[in-house]
């Protein structure tokens, strides 16, 4: 079938950076929405810059495949009456467009079908294009009109291009036709750039200084900063999320260094940072590639090339001069109050209106921070300080203005205040961690304080019965279930999330429901489950130390890397396989009426051979796991012995329950880490 390529540009003003992306993705869908309709298509390239979103379709057929039409209609009850057809089963063939005759009869009811010759692929594209726009508006939530038109968009869309082959192919929308006609970059080169084909899209842009591929970009801004920081002395920070924002500001990216003034150095580096990343998209310089010590320059990436670089440089220090004033005023008058000092005015904050003021929630996050404390053998004066102040910089003027400083603040502000570097150190880490991948706290303090202050959280709307859905999860319930697993696992804390589950709920200042303290400790265990998803554990080997009952996530992943190691060893498959068989011959059995085992009735070597292999493991006083399940290795032969030679159900009524007896001691020993009997598919 013959084929050509495809090119579809909106042209439009500029687009809010964070829909740059996403609307690309979404034009994108137009391959799908070919091939669905029986067009085939070869590779596709998106491009995105502030002022186009485009796709390039490779090999696209000319034709769509001829079309299958199935149409079910009335039941023979309803369409066939006396033998003629009915009422209903004339109108359904006359809505088909054939006689009564024509129609098929299939299980019990009339069937139309039918081939329609595909139609060409062009004629396909307006609806198409029609309903990419459709699910455009809806991702974005403000839309624009402009002139006299009722139609939107993110942003006045001021040309259309689309190319099949070397045909213009007239899409109408926004008062606009397509045309064959695209544009440079705005200044300069603002002519209008005629395309003969579909292929030499990317090519004629690059030539009028504009790279069309947001990757590419991408990696040009990323080269360009990186090399700059390097020029200046240093090492810049270049985070993805500012990186792909200023690739999604510029066309054709200038990187331009500037310089701060020293008084601003004064500021701790992530107010710095803040202010020059959040409010001006600029890139800052370290002296290290730990990003420690930060340098006075920032990077900054222009859309243009100037023809005088040194009044860029100037506008651009002249710019971010009052943000780092402001952020300097703020810190100023932050220090001159200790950091306790700021703690009665939690009380005039409120955290929820169910729950109390934030001061409210300092203090249930002090009591709980004292138990586990406690339960750790840990420093409780240290913790109880660092419970006490990692609240108190909310009402902070410079957390005020940047709330993502919480936490890293009140660390400043204690050691200003003289507290000890170790409670300063809690009070920064405490929200960590704050997503997959970041570290979790890393003194005990901090640990214990991230896991009081999260289980408060938890514990709090899960009381006012508002946990999250399968769609929404306002509070961050998830992560923040994440991050107290992963301090408990990562940190080696042995503690019991149930017992933790329940004091969290009996400190709120509402009664929780019936049952949920279950339903929280639920909760925390299916993100238990996907942490260990994650980190490529099977169902199986979850549900089997699930059934073990342990509370304590630290012993469940203890348990989980046994399992883990036991499942590689060559008698474990046939262990699991003979404990599941055993499991349910116990289960049809009933209750037992004693577990005791009488060596005097047994009757069979391979009984007694079983009955020694038990003997002969180790007791289960250690949580060394590891050696529990491998010396478990050592019962395959014997319980495959077993149920070879050995009817369990014999005669003897005595006998039988002497060897079902024997059974439940193999059984448990299964089960003394893991229910290996789950690892049987």
């Amino acid at each position: 079938m013959s084929t050509a390529d495809l090119l579809l540009e909106i042209g439009c003003e500029d687009l809010p950076a964070r829909f740059v992306e996403p609307l690309a993705k979404e034009l994108g869908n137009l391959s799908a929405q070919l091939n669905n309709a029986g067009v085939e298509t070869g590779e596709q390239t998106l491009f995105a810059t502030p002022r186009r979103i485009a796709v390039l379709i490779s090999e696209v057929a000319l034709k769509q495949a001829d079309q299958k039409i199935e149409r079910k209609g009335p039941k023979l009850v309803a369409a066939i009456k006396d033998g003629k057809p009915s009422p209903a089963g004339l109108g359904f063939a006359k809505s088909c467009g054939v006689e009564f005759d024509a129609l098929e009869q299939e299980d019990g009811q009339l069937v139309f079908r039918a081939s329609e010759s595909g139609k060409n692929t062009q004629e396909l594209l307006q609806g198409f294009f029609e309903e990419s726009l459709k699910r455009m508006d809806q991702m974005v939530p403000k839309r624009m009109r402009w002139g006299s038109s009722s139609e939107t968009f993110v942003r006045p869309v001021q040309w259309l291009c689309c190319i099949f082959g070397g045909e213009i192919i007239p899409l109408n929308k926004f008062g606009i036709t397509a045309s064959n006609i695209t544009f440079g970059h705005r200044f300069h080169a603002p002519e209008a750039i005629t395309l003969n084909t579909a292929s030499e899209y990317a090519e004629k842009l690059r030539a009028a200084d504009v790279e069309p591929d947001f990757e590419s970009r991408v990696q040009t801004i990323r080269e360009q900063v990186i090399a700059e920081g390097q020029k200046l002395g240093g090492e810049a920070l270049v985070s993805d999320s500012l990186l792909r924002e200023v690739a999604a500001l510029v066309e054709k990216p200038v990187v331009i260094s500037g310089r701060m003034e020293e008084k601003f150095m004064q500021l701790p580096p992530e107010v710095i940072v803040t202010t020059v990343e959040t409010n001006q998209r600029y890139f800052t310089v370290f002296k290290d590639a730990e990003h420690t010590t930060l340098l006075p320059y920032f990077i900054t990436v222009s859309n243009i090339q100037s023809t005088d670089v040194q009044k860029v440089i100037e506008g651009n220090e002249r710019v971010v001069r009052p943000r780092l004033a402001d952020a300097l005023f703020f810190w100023d008058q932050d220090c001159k109050k200790k950091l306790h000092a700021f703690l009665p005015e939690l009380d005039r904050v409120t955290y929820q209106k169910h729950l109390g003021s934030i001061g409210d929630k300092a203090k249930r996050i002090v009591e709980l921070s004292s138990k586990l404390a406690t339960d750790l053998n840990a420093d409780a004066t240290s913790v109880k300080r660092a419970a006490t102040l990692c609240k108190a910089d909310l009402v902070t003027s410079t957390v005020f203005e940047f709330p993502e400083l919480q936490g890293i603040m009140g660390g400043y502000y204690a050691l200003k205040s003289g507290e000890d570097a170790a409670i300063a150190t809690a009070i920064k880490e405490h929200y960590l961690p704050t997503q997959q991948g970041t570290p979790i706290p890393s003194n005990i303090a901090g640990q214990i304080v991230s896991v009081a202050d999260k289980l408060d959280s938890l514990a709090g709307i899960f009381a006012i019965g508002q946990k999250p859905t399968a769609s929404k999860d306002p509070y961050a319930l998830r992560r923040a279930a994440n991050g107290v697993l992963r301090i408990l696992i990562e940190g080696k804390l042995a503690l019991d999330l149930r017992a933790l589950s329940i004091a969290a709920l009996s400190a709120q200042p509402v009664k929780a429901p019936r049952d949920t303290d279950n339903d929280l400790y639920e909760f925390v265990l299916e993100r238990l489950r996907a942490y260990f998803s994650d980190a490529g554990f099977t169902t199986e080997q979850f549900e089997a130390v699930k059934a073990s009952g342990t509370s304590s996530p630290l012993d469940f992943s203890e348990r989980m890397n046994a399992i883990r190691i036991f499942s590689e060893l060559a008698e474990a498959a046939d262990l699991a396989a003979a404990n599941k068989r055993a499991r349910n011959i116990l289960k049809q059995a009933g209750t037992l009426e004693s577990s005791e085992i009488d060596t005097s009735l047994f009757s069979e070597k391979a009984e007694t051979d079983l009955y020694t292999a038990l003997k002969n493991l180790p007791d289960n006083d250690t949580t060394d796991y590891v050696s529990q399940l491998k010396q478990l290795a050592a019962l395959r032969t014997p319980v495959d012995s077993f149920f070879n030679d050995v009817m369990v159900n014999a005669d003897d009524p005595n006998i039988k329950a002497n060897r079902l007896a024997l059974l439940h001691a193999f059984d448990a020993r299964c089960r003394s880490v893991a229910d290996l009997s789950c690892l049987s598919g």
